[in-house]
């Protein structure tokens, strides 16, 4: 057997079980919010934002994500903390700095997910 075909055979007998099945997991995913590529920095926080992720890992993660530089990132981090409801509260106060953003779309995601998370913090009517 040529030594190209034993590194390949042996790396193939390596290779994680989710890796094989498709699936990354929650902790591959949050390394992933770290990529320089932003299609999979979006790609994690729409992973992360799933309800059969774990809050304890994803919530830390997406308030990190809610400071990236890229403004879908930040979008759709706040969208994703906000289908967490309470177990999101711990990330109150970077959605309620959220509120600043230059982007609108990233304010009007903020104060959405502030509505489900916590109302008492949410501003009331329209963001500018």
């Amino acid at each position: 057997m040529p030594a190209t075909s034993r590194i390949l055979l042996a790396l193939s007998l390596t290779l994680p079980l989710s890796a094989c099945s498709g699936q990354i997991s929650t902790s591959d995913r949050i390394e992933q919010l770290k990529d320089p590529d932003v299609s999979l920095r979006l790609q994690a926080v729409h992973a992360l934002g799933k309800s059969s992720t774990d809050p304890q890992q994803a919530v830390p993660a997406l308030i990190a994500a809610l400071k990236d530089s890229d403004a879908f990132v930040r979008r759709d981090a706040a969208k994703a903390l906000g289908k967490y409801g309470t177990a999101a509260k711990p990330a109150a106060p970077v959605l309620l700095a959220a509120l600043g953003d230059p982007q609108h779309s990233v304010r009007e995601a903020a104060a959405d997910a502030l509505r489900v998370i916590d109302p008492s913090q949410a501003p009331r009517g329209k963001t500018r």
